[in-house]
């Protein structure tokens, strides 16, 4: 945001701070970068990871040895960096849903890249080798069930689908924490298909939000819920030069 005066101050009018208040308020401008929807990234990068490493836990492919030191790589990346960075564009964005879940789960991916190199290089225990490791994993999964849960119920005011992901999502790492806490494999299973179709439904998400932005109208439905309506308030003296917080683009203070 930028301030042009006219010659200096000298047209600054006097009479009082509503004056004064009305005259920067007519001779600021506003810059607007617009970026495109970083969900999209983050959703891609997380439709892939989950999937990857939820077919690896339902037992659809891989073993002990081998499979940790190919998934490291991918799931640090991919599910990792692309998705933290989408984080971070959302909080540009003023997204606060997609900023704390892609935020929250791109650093988790980051670090579970990390420890699935460890554990392909033999440095420390798988979670299906040790119960402490399994444990330690697993309140990990407690902490990003809790915040899953409450990005669910934000998203009920956004998209049904977005709510439906983050939900299932929630559930599987509830389920997981459960899993790996208690050492049940049954429930590891279970979780896993949890997060199998979390995967699923990121993928629909992130096509539908790649769609519309290529041919300019919805394609595959998200199920947005209306839009509040516009916050009327009465402007008070010695307010800052700033716009509302439904203006994009515009921080508006913390």
């Amino acid at each position: 945001m930028t301030r042009e005066m006219n010659m200096a101050d000298r047209a600054m009018p006097a009479g009082g701070d509503g004056a004064e208040y009305s005259f920067w308020r007519e001779h600021t401008h506003i810059n607007l970068s617009p970026v495109a929807a970083p969900s999209i990234l983050g959703l891609a990068g997380f439709a892939v990871s989950t999937f990857m490493v939820a077919a690896n836990m339902a037992g659809w492919f891989g073993d002990s040895k081998t499979t940790p030191l190919l998934l490291a790589p991918f799931a640090f990346a991919f599910g990792g960096v692309a998705q933290f960075l989408a984080g971070m564009w959302s909080y540009r964005a003023r997204d606060a849903l997609a900023t704390v879940v892609h935020g929250a789960w791109g650093a988790f991916w980051i670090g579970y890249g990390v420890y699935q190199l460890f554990v392909g290089l033999g440095g420390l225990p798988s979670t299906a080798a040790s119960p402490v490791a399994a444990a330690a994993i697993g309140f990990w999964f407690i902490g990003l069930a809790a915040i899953t849960w409450t990005g669910a119920l934000a998203a009920l005011a956004e998209s049904l689908v977005l709510c439906g992901l983050l939900a299932v999502l929630a559930a599987g790492a509830t389920l997981l924490a459960i899993g790996l806490i208690g050492d049940v494999g049954v429930v590891r299973t279970i979780s896993a298909y949890f997060l199998l179709v979390s995967a699923v439904i990121a993928w629909y998400a992130c096509s539908a939000m790649v769609l519309e932005a290529a041919h300019h109208r919805v394609v595959l439905p998200m199920g947005l819920r209306a839009p509040r309506p516009a916050r009327t308030t009465t402007v008070p003296l010695h307010q800052a030069i700033q716009f509302d917080h439904g203006e994009p683009g515009i921080k508006a203070g913390q």
